[in-house]
């Protein structure tokens, strides 16, 4: 026998194709577009990619930058990947961009979209190890600041929690169609944890730690841009440690936030929003890609991308683990 539940004034069938065609209304749209959006951060960084700079002896010196402060095991590998870069530049540079362009062609094209997400999870790791040094969480030296826990592991966490597939029953948020919310809550959980850790290692609470690490983004970038930056580390100049502690508390709200009623996870999302924008304006100075020298938007704007999957679905159910007969995936 079917049940009924009420939410926000609608009424949603659980049980048999009722459920399953209410849950395919409730968040189809939302996550084909919450797709789309990934796919053009995708093609933005295979643009970024074909830029010229990427081209000289920077770009290797720039991979092999990341090996320091991590253990040899991981160190080894990205240095000899570097140079192995640099010695054939032209090749594997372009290779590396059109690869990300084929990703984001193939996500926002339906027929490969699920090819084209498995895809980018494996291209993510790569490049979160050999690219970015797994985001310096080995090294000491991440921060949410700083993009940490690297930028293109948040491509994966995407590809996984918007893989177009239903589990069958209305899910509370976009993120849980695919694993359920028993699984993408405690993956948001151990993201903004981690961030929330991350803020208060002696790395980023020393005095002018916050304030050298935000100044350093100011070089390069337009004129008002830099200024902005520039006034933003002056505000923590000296005040590591209560500005960590601050931003430490704001990350913590954000984690338990999808665990709270649908007012207050707005409200934390919500949150969460403001503060991936402040990150990503005035601590990464949007990624540097002003400056000529970014392969990647950095985190701020992924971050927000999985916000929006998070946002509370006004009509959906917030019964976990209800199961509908028949489950069935979206068409790819």
């Amino acid at each position: 026998m079917s049940e009924v539940a009420v939410t926000g004034g609608r009424t949603a069938w659980r049980g048999g194709l009722d459920a399953q065609s209410w849950s395919a209304r409730s968040g189809l749209d939302a996550r084909r577009a919450l797709q789309l959006l990934l796919a053009g951060i995708w093609l933005l960084d295979g643009v970024l990619q074909y830029q010229s700079f990427m081209y000289t002896k920077a770009f290797g010196q720039m991979l092999a930058g990341t090996a320091s402060g991590n253990p040899s095991v991981i160190a080894r590998p990205i240095t000899w990947d570097a140079t192995l870069v640099e010695h054939h530049l032209v090749l594997f540079n372009t290779l590396f961009a059109t690869i990300q362009l084929l990703l984001g062609l193939g996500i926002a094209l339906r027929p490969t979209v699920r090819v084209a997400l498995a895809a980018s999870i494996a291209w993510s790791l790569g490049v979160w190890w050999f690219g970015e040094g797994l985001g310096g969480v080995l090294s000491g030296g991440a921060s949410p600041l700083n993009g940490a826990p690297g930028a293109v592991i948040l491509y994966a966490l995407a590809a996984v929690l918007l893989w177009p597939s239903d589990r069958g029953a209305p899910a509370p948020f976009t993120a849980a169609r695919a694993v359920g919310a028993h699984v993408a809550r405690p993956l948001w959980l151990v993201l903004w944890l981690s961030l929330a850790y991350f803020a208060l290692t002696p790395a980023n609470r020393a005095p002018q730690a916050l304030n050298g690490m935000i100044g350093g983004m100011a070089s390069g970038n337009p004129g008002w841009l830099s200024s902005a930056v520039r006034g933003a580390a002056s505000l923590v100049a000296g005040q590591g440690l209560a500005a960590s502690i601050v931003l430490a508390v704001a990350l913590v709200v954000i984690a338990v936030g999808v665990y709270l009623p649908p007012a207050a996870a707005r409200a934390t999302l919500i949150l969460a929003i403001v503060v991936a924008l402040l990150i990503w304006v005035f601590a990464e100075a949007f990624g540097m890609i002003l400056a000529g020298g970014a392969t990647d938007p950095n985190s701020g704007p992924l971050l927000v991308l999985l916000v929006l999957a998070y946002w509370p679905l006004r009509a959906a159910s917030v019964t976990d683990g209800v199961t509908a007969p028949g489950e069935e995936g979206e068409a790819a």
